[in-house]
């Protein structure tokens, strides 16, 4: 893999941060606009757009309001979702050391940390300034790991917050959280308003094709997501083995992860992409969100850091 550096991998998050921004909310509107055209009984193309122009101020109200909703409470969000709580540092002394030496070492503010209760071995990073970065460990992986495993872990996730990644995945995590929604409610709707016009065929046919438009424009949302993160992962890791000078230790906490990284208490998909390793149940490991997962293979992972050493 080529080198990258810091500032560099900065500004690539940077631009692709404006890319989601412009690019999300586009595909929504084309997604609405789809809607209106093939739902239009009369194939009048006028009507359909004086329709879409009366429309789409509603939708960017309403999608504004949820951005600026998630964008001031996810962290209160993920900790809802992951069951995290704050560490104390008379707690673990011991994980307070690794985290403030580490930060020391990079002139980096320390996060706030939290821990999550559960015996299975993950960690994620999450915030978008200072003010709100974190840096969350399971119960499992602070008790199971050697201390300079977990200071490989913790400094994969202090290069998360110092590359911008996480600001990145808050906004992707935002918008395809919005298409999911709007996806879900627009179907709902045509589908009990289908049934209490009798089951009528217009009303099969809307169902149809906000199926078919919701799960392409879902669908492409996804790829955007996929498309723009997927090497973070590899960039996190090269940049804890540049911190810790000990790539054979997040390797060797790698190893341990890959055997037990399923978190119960986190049930979403998306939130699920924070982890340095996607947590999903053994029966979907197979399944095509796997296949769209923004983590490369562990296994790939772990064979560049052995080639760090």
């Amino acid at each position: 893999m080529a080198y990258v550096g810091i500032q560099t991998q900065i500004r690539r998050n940077n631009f692709n941060s404006l890319l989601l921004i412009f690019a999300f909310p586009l595909v929504l509107l084309g997604m609405v606009y789809a809607v209106l055209f093939f739902t239009t009984q009369q194939q009048d193309l006028q009507t359909v757009n004086d329709t879409f122009v009366n429309v789409v101020p509603f939708v960017v109200i309403g999608t504004s309001v949820w951005f600026i909703i998630a964008w001031f409470f996810h962290n209160s969000m993920i900790r809802i979702a992951t069951g995290s709580k704050p560490l104390a540092r008379m707690e673990n002394k011991r994980v307070y050391n690794l985290v403030e030496n580490l930060c020391i070492s990079k002139g980096m503010k320390i996060p706030q940390i939290f821990i999550i209760e559960d015996d299975s071995l993950n960690a994620f990073a999450s915030g978008i300034n200072e003010r709100t970065y974190s840096v969350s460990l399971s119960r499992g992986i602070i008790a199971r790991l050697e201390d300079d495993e977990l200071e490989g872990v913790i400094a994969h996730e202090l290069s998360h917050i110092r590359n911008r990644d996480v600001r990145l995945m808050i906004i992707s995590i935002i918008f395809v959280g919005i298409f999911a929604f709007i996806a879900e409610m627009a179907f709902r709707s045509l589908r009990f308003g289908a049934l209490s016009r009798g089951k009528g065929k217009n009303g099969g046919a809307a169902i149809l094709v906000i199926i078919v438009v919701s799960a392409i424009c879902y669908l492409i949302a996804i790829l955007l997501r996929f498309g723009i993160s997927r090497s973070r992962e590899y960039m996190a890791d090269a940049g804890a083995a540049e911190m810790t000078r000990k790539p054979y230790a997040l390797a060797n906490a790698l190893r341990k992860i890959d055997q037990d990284p399923y978190i119960e208490a986190v049930q979403r998909r998306d939130i699920a992409q924070l982890f340095i390793e996607n947590p999903q149940p053994k029966e979907k490991k197979f399944s095509l969100g796997n296949f769209f997962s923004t983590h490369p293979p562990i296994s790939e992972r772990i064979e560049l850091l052995d080639h760090f050493a």
